[in-house]
């Protein structure tokens, strides 16, 4: 059966295992293979792994955003962050 499929979410992932376990939850929500109540509680799961996966997002954009090529095109921090 389908729940037997389903994977308890560990407490600490990475962006690439959120955002598997995102794809699968849409799968099966799509297919409709599940009771409602499932739907409501995998709903539910998808919702907080979009969050991590947005917050990942956000956190390696900055990371990249603080960095900046000198005059000899290696990686620098930008002034901002020497402060």
């Amino acid at each position: 059966m389908v729940k037997k499929n389903i994977e308890k979410k560990e407490s600490v992932q990475t962006f690439e295992q959120s955002f598997k376990r995102l794809e699968k939850i849409v799968d099966i929500l799509e297919r409709g293979e599940v009771s409602l109540e499932e739907s409501i509680k995998m709903y539910e799961e998808g919702i907080e792994l979009s969050k991590v996966c947005l917050d990942k997002l956000t956190e390696a954009e900055l990371k990249i955003k603080k960095l900046s090529k000198d005059v000899n095109g290696k990686l620098a921090l930008t002034e901002e962050d020497e402060e």
